[in-house]
């Protein structure tokens, strides 16, 4: 348990069972009347963001949030299988937590897994990854880079848009917060 004065950014709160982050806050003493915070947080869960104001003093209560570095190894059915590579700790983290990180990721690869008491929270990516086509149509004579663009499946199974002049076999760098193509990556 903590105080409204305890509250400082990448907090996380428990407000009615629900795990809540502190993004910003502000301490507010008016001429008349009893201080107050005013706070935006957002839900660790579904992202959304809520503006909040207690009273100055009141009790909230504190949830702990353990971001670890993990290996994704393996899908098991529905759920994901990572390790702990300092523990070699196994975890499973279902789909539906993974939701769309899952489209980036592969085998061996290091991902921030959070949870809480336990229990997964969500997958965190980064910005970036380097994936390879594995299928595409092929270019047409004269295609550019600003031509538009065409369907190419990646080496997860997932489909994004990529240049006309792409073609099977080339490796890319996705953004994996909207699934845009970044460019080519050169071996």
């Amino acid at each position: 348990m903590a105080t409204t004065n305890d509250l400082k950014n990448g907090l996380v709160l428990r407000i009615d069972g629900q795990l809540w982050t502190v993004i910003e806050f502000q301490h507010v003493k008016p001429g008349k009347g009893g201080a107050f915070v005013r706070t935006k947080l957002k839900n660790v869960l579904s992202g959304k963001v809520v503006d909040r104001t207690f009273n100055a003093g009141l009790k909230v209560e504190t949830a702990t949030v353990d971001k670890r570095e993990m290996q994704y190894l393996y899908k098991d059915g529905s759920d994901f299988v990572f390790m702990d590579t300092s523990t070699f700790d196994q975890l499973l983290v279902p789909e539906t937590v993974v939701g769309d990180a899952s489209h980036f990721m592969l085998e061996n690869q290091m991902v921030l897994v959070a949870t809480n008491e336990g229990n997964p929270l969500y997958v965190e990516l980064p910005p970036s990854v380097v994936l390879e086509v594995t299928y595409t149509e092929p270019g047409l004579q004269g295609d550019r880079s600003s031509a538009g663009t065409k369907p190419a499946t990646l080496e997860t199974g997932y489909e994004i848009q990529v240049p006309l002049f792409l073609e099977s076999g080339t490796k890319v760098k996705v953004d994996t917060r909207d699934s845009s193509y970044l460019g080519r990556v050169n071996d």
